[in-house]
């Protein structure tokens, strides 16, 4: 693991204001991935959900646990060149509000991989509490 980027934008293509994760905790290649994101007090979409009371929506949380599952995916050499893609998502259950200023810890286990894809159960705590749950579904497509 010693050997492995922590940094999320050296696994994901994606970029500000889309890339959910600050820093990755762990990562086991093909196996699982442990990262954290903190919610600054001014992300945009805290201005329209909700005014007067911002609440992270549950759509990004989730977002956010596939991109942590994603870089458990690519560090794996199979999936070099390759793009795991959000196909799905099951079981998703919202247990407690992330809120401006707070830094989720996302988890994200692997528990099929193939050539086309895979399925994932994910996790955000909240100081060790529990914030969100999902499985969810991706296929793999070739990224160039």
């Amino acid at each position: 693991m010693s050997s492995l980027s922590l940094r999320p934008e050296d696994w994901l293509p994606h970029r500000a204001p889309f890339l959910l994760l600050d820093e990755m905790i762990e990562i086991v290649p093909g196996e699982r991935a442990t990262a954290r994101w903190t919610l600054g007090p001014d992300e945009p979409f805290f201005a329209g959900h909700f005014p007067g009371r911002p609440i992270t929506p549950g759509v990004l949380l989730l977002e956010s646990i596939a991109q942590c599952g994603a870089v458990a995916v690519l560090a794996d050499s199979r999936y070099s060149r390759k793009l795991p893609l959000f196909a799905g998502v099951e079981k998703a259950r919202f247990r407690k509000s992330v809120l401006p200023g707070d830094t989720v810890t996302l988890e994200c286990e692997m528990l099929r991989l193939s050539a086309r894809g895979g399925t994932g159960r994910g996790r955000a705590l909240l100081n060790g509490v529990l914030a969100v749950q999902a499985e969810i579904m991706f296929v793999v497509v070739d990224s160039e």
